[in-house]
């Protein structure tokens, strides 16, 4: 790439020295810096402005112009130009490097608050992608978590209001609150409202003018044993997880839907637990808003029931890779809102046994 600016300098000042007098090709020097800027840095920009400016002397001295007023005033704009040209992509380098301090925290906060789920937990086979909308952040208001209790394994996926970093603080309280409590609370009602009680109690404490029942989280909660064929979820304000079996797809619609966690206070939430049959080789599949709520140039929605019948014999990880390539194809490669998404099978240990078996 360096080549190409200092062949610029090369061959400008050698066919403006060889053309006749009348013709003077010396200003497009300052192409020569402006290209370097596409690509480099200040400091290597800076040189190429000084060897442009050098060549223009040359030209001038070899012409017998550099008492010419004309040539030095082109020398002076070529100075100028390469000058304001260094400038500006110094601002740039500097903004480069901000974005880059602005991704690597993100990133850290990422591994913090929103780890990776492990691809095994107890009985289960469990995948999970998060794809943020905005390009400065790799997290946002979308979560997901899992804790392991004596029984099985609970799992919850919510969306706060709001997206990118500004709804950081209330997806890690909500998330540090499951944590904390997952394994403690004796049912999902129980942990539904420890939940809800402790979201209310930090949005009640707001202090920046936003009102209280501005701020809210949807999720769904659930609780998978390791024995039995039933699944248990509570479902506050959030989108159905989607059951696939045997190639077809349904929608597990709550019969009561609770409020979104952070309203409890405003109404008496009744978390009534829906149970359905969720048996080995079963993939279950929950997601935010994000997902749905995605639009393509003739601001569709993305069809998510209709799209994920083609993978629905794939396992976990694979079944995401695909899901997360459409989605993204459809959205022209750029979301409008978070969205995580997590992908969960139930695996006997006959089935265990035949992948280990045939090296899957």
């Amino acid at each position: 790439m360096v080549a190409l600016p200092l062949g610029l300098i090369v061959a400008i000042t050698v066919i403006d020295l060889l053309a006749p007098p009348q013709i003077h090709l010396g200003p497009l020097l300052v192409v020569a810096p402006a290209i370097t800027a596409s690509f480099a840095g200040a400091r290597l920009t800076a040189l190429v402005g000084l060897l442009s400016v050098a060549a223009l002397t040359v030209i001038g001295a070899l012409r017998h112009g550099l008492t010419n007023s004309n040539h030095e005033a082109q020398i002076a704009a070529l100075v100028v130009v390469s000058t304001l040209v260094v400038l500006f992509c110094a601002v740039r380098d500097r903004h480069a490097q901000e974005l880059l301090q602005v991704r690597s925290v993100s990133e850290a906060a990422q591994r913090v608050l929103l780890r990776p789920l492990p691809e095994r937990i107890g009985a289960l086979q469990v995948a999970s992608v998060y794809l943020a909308a905005e390009d400065e952040a790799q997290i946002g208001g979308d979560l997901y978590a899992a804790a392991r209790t004596a029984t099985g394994t609970r799992l919850i996926v919510g969306d706060v209001r709001g997206k990118g970093l500004t709804s950081l603080g209330d997806a890690a309280l909500l998330l540090g609150a499951f944590r904390a409590a997952a394994h403690l609370q004796a049912s999902l009602p129980e942990l539904t409202a420890y939940l809800d009680g402790s979201v209310s109690w930090d949005f009640a404490g707001l202090t920046n003018g936003e009102a209280a029942t501005e701020s809210f989280i949807t999720a769904v909660i659930l609780d998978i044993p390791d024995t039995g064929l039933k699944a248990q979820v509570v479902n506050c304000g959030h989108p159905p997880p989607l059951l696939l079996r045997d190639g077809q797809v349904t929608a597990m619609d709550a019969l009561r839907p609770a409020p979104p966690l952070g309203l409890g206070a405003l109404v008496t939430p009744d978390y009534h637990v829906d149970v359905f049959a969720f048996e080995p080789g079963d993939r279950l599949l929950i997601y935010t808003d994000g997902v749905i709520e995605a639009r393509n140039a003739a601001r569709e929605f993305y069809p998510l029931t209709e799209r994920i019948t083609a993978w629905a014999d794939q396992r976990p990880a694979g079944l995401l890779q695909h899901l997360q390539r459409d989605l993204l194809a459809h959205a022209g490669g750029r979301l409008g809102d978070d969205a995580a998404i997590v992908a969960v099978e139930i695996v006997s240990e006959g089935q265990e046994r035949r992948r280990d078996w045939l090296g899957t």
